[in-house]
Formats: C-alpha cells, structure tokens, sequence
C-alpha cells in the first residue's frame, strides 16, 4: 500500500469519526441489536421456545432485523455526507482521482461495518441465550459459530449496499427511505407473492446464514454470495457515477 492511499484512508477514517451523525449510528448498529435481544429474550424469550416450528439458531439473531437498519444509516449518512454543502469538491481538490477517494471511503465504512457488525452479531446470540434457560444453545451447537460470523458479515454486506446506493442517489434521505420500507415491508410481501425469487432479495439470501439448514436452493454461503453480489453492484453504479457526474 503506498503512502497517498494510506493517507486518503487516514483522512477518510477522520471524515467518518468527526461527523456525528455518521459515528453514532455506527454505534447504533450494536446498541440498538442489543437492546433489542435484552427487551425481546428476556421477556418472550423461554415462551416463544414452546412455540410449533421453533428454530433455536434463527431465532437468537432475532435482533439483526433492527440492526441492519442502522448499518443502512451507517453506509448511507457516511457516503451523503460527502453530497452536502459542496463537500466533495473540496474532497477532490484533495484527491483528485475519483477512483481512489471512492475505494477508500467505501474500504473505511465496509471495515468499520464489518468490525461493528461482528461484535454485533456474536454478543447478541451470547447475551440472548442469556435468558434461556434450559432452551440455551452454544457457540459449540450445530451452526452456531457460522451464523454468529455470518451475521457480522451479512451486516457488512448490508451497509456496503446502502452506501453504493447514497453514492448514486446522492441522499441518505432517498436511500433510507427506500430501503428501510423494502426491508420490512416489501420483501415480505413479494415473498408472499413471487416465492422462490424472493430468496434472492438481499435481505432475504444474506439471512440465510442465521439458519441451522436453510430451506430452498440458498446453503447459508451462498446466500452470502448473493448478498455480496447486490452490494457489489451497487458500488460499482456508484463508483460509475461519481466518475461521470459533476461534483
């Protein structure tokens, strides 16, 4: 890595921590999970084990549905922030090549992401089973560790996405008022109507590694892999359009 890139890296890193909006709800993605497993576990928790069709593993990441909504906040008010009161062409004129200021914002958030979505994702299967009781399950049962990992990543995954988006749409208000809604509405409903297409949403393919077997064509990699792919595609109609569009 030569030293431009690991100052552009540095800078970004900067950008992201002094901007309050964007470091709290990086923050958010493990307060707001973890409230949730406390209030959800420690009150329904032993209950909903008694309940017909049951999944131990998918259910101890129950949380993650509240914590993908602040990493989508996360990706997207880290990439806005750029779009706001002339940002961006101060940040070229300190960085001219497009290419390399968009790789390293987009590096720092899916780092961050990814390290946040970790702690995220194996303190709350920890801190859920908490509350179990006899209905406990461990890092050492049948898929646990798997899920726990790809939880974090899913996370990641969701947060690049999000941010490949804000960089095309050039607004978090956009963004989030697009995916959020799809998230908790819309992919239900079209998974109600469309079936077998809906596994390859990117909330639904990525979840697929919260399963101890996941059901239809999707094993919990592959689902991943889908996931990747969305966010992948969304980044690079971002880095296409942050190369073509004036500042």
């Amino acid at each position: 890595m030569n030293t431009s890139t690991t100052a552009v890296l540095h800078s970004e890193w900067i950008k992201i921590r002094s901007v309050r909006s964007v470091s709290i709800s990086l923050m958010a993605i493990f307060a707001a999970t973890l409230a949730v497993t406390v209030l959800a576990f420690a009150t329904v928790g032993q209950a909903e084990a008694d309940s017909p069709g049951y999944e131990p593993l998918f259910s101890a990441f129950y949380a993650l549905n509240f914590g993908q909504i602040a990493a989508i906040c996360f990706g997207a008010t880290a990439l806005s922030s750029e779009f706001l009161n002339g940002a961006l062409r101060i940040s070229l004129s300190a960085v001219p090549r497009r290419g390399l200021l968009y790789g390293a914002k987009v590096s720092v958030v899916g780092g961050l992401a990814l390290v946040m979505g970790l702690i995220t994702s194996f303190a709350t299967f920890l801190v859920g089973q908490l509350f179990m009781g006899e209905y406990a399950i461990g890092l050492g049962d049948p898929g646990a560790l798997r899920a726990s990992f790809g939880g974090g990543v899913y996370l990641a995954l969701i947060a690049l996405f999000a941010a490949g988006l804000t960089a095309v749409l050039r607004s978090a208000v956009a963004v989030l008022s697009t995916l959020i809604p799809f998230l908790l509405i819309v992919s239900f409903v079209v998974g109600d109507v469309a079936g077998d297409i809906a596994r390859y949403l990117p909330d639904q393919a990525g979840q697929a590694v919260l399963h101890q077997n996941p059901d239809g064509g999707l094993g919990p990699w592959t689902g991943l892999a889908v996931t990747a792919a969305w966010a992948g595609a969304a980044l690079l109609a971002g880095w296409w359009t942050l190369r073509t569009r004036d500042a």
